[in-house]
């Protein structure tokens, strides 16, 4: 039976349609009510609905670049914690050369080579042991790459050095330190790897600032990309809710309306 099949009055399908378009809202107004959001689909908002969607990609997109930031990060702090061992270290056989300069004995002075050189040893086990998650960049020459955006195109390469004995020029105790002349030689080496050991970890730190500073950058940017995504789709619950309670009295009362209108029909059955 088709539509026209059945003959309504005027009064009863202005009140029909006055429902029907109640009820439309009604629906979008639950929808609203239930997602949170007030555009839901491009058939809502195409404008709004496809630049959050944007924002919302490219939030997602910073965040992924957020955990190779933070591992960048463990591989610098990694690397920093070696130098600062090493530093250590060398200050120690500093130390032991000393206490050879001061004696003529060469007894005690082959001892205190052997130790210089157990100290060498350790600053090479150092240096290998200064890796995070299988790259160092204190054993070999690594460069680290660090990527800030989404495209790739914005980067940072952070250089490693060599900062075992071999990269630093720390060799064997000369001559088993028999003189001071050897004793001397190898502590101005000693003085020249601190030296460098100083200055890479300037490098290191500045790094490390760039990274630290684009993390915060990366948080700050995704916080608010998906912050202007929701002012774009996110719904105000209190407006909706204040129109689901106007939908729902406007209901009922095209209702109350749609029958009143249908008992001019009825009426027309007294007459039999």
């Amino acid at each position: 039976m088709s539509v026209n099949d059945i003959s309504l009055t005027a009064g009863m399908r202005t009140n029909l349609l006055y429902l029907q378009q109640t009820s439309s809202l009604l629906n979008r107004t639950q929808q609203r009510l239930s997602s949170g959001k007030k555009v839901n689909s491009a058939l809502d908002n195409p404008t709004n609905y496809f630049a959050a969607q944007n924002a919302n990609q490219r939030a997602s997109d910073l965040s992924d670049r957020k955990d190779g930031l933070s591992e960048a990060v463990q591989t610098v702090n990694a690397a920093s914690a070696g130098i600062s061992a090493i530093t250590g270290l060398i200050a120690a056989a500093k130390g032991v050369a000393q206490s050879a300069l001061s004696t003529s004995d060469t007894n005690v002075q082959s001892k205190l080579a052997a130790q210089y050189n157990t100290i060498r040893t350790q600053i090479d086990n150092l240096s290998s042991d200064s890796g995070y998650r299988g790259l160092n960049l204190l054993s070999s020459i690594n460069t680290l790459t660090v990527i800030f955006n989404e495209g790739g195109s914005s980067k940072l390469d952070v250089i490693g050095f060599l900062a075992n004995s071999q990269g630093l020029s720390l060799a064997t105790a000369s001559n088993n330190w028999q003189t001071s002349s050897d004793i001397t030689t190898d502590t101005a080496l000693m003085d020249t790897a601190i030296s460098v050991l100083r200055t890479n970890t300037q490098t290191l730190a500045a790094n490390l600032n760039i990274i630290t500073t684009r993390q915060s950058f990366t948080d700050a940017m995704t916080n608010t990309l998906l912050t202007g995504a929701d002012n774009l789709t996110l719904a105000d619950m209190n407006e909706e809710g204040a129109n689901m309670l106007m939908l729902q009295t406007r209901q009922s009362l095209g209702t109350t309306s749609l029958s009143m209108s249908s008992q001019a029909a009825q009426a027309v059955l007294r007459l039999f």
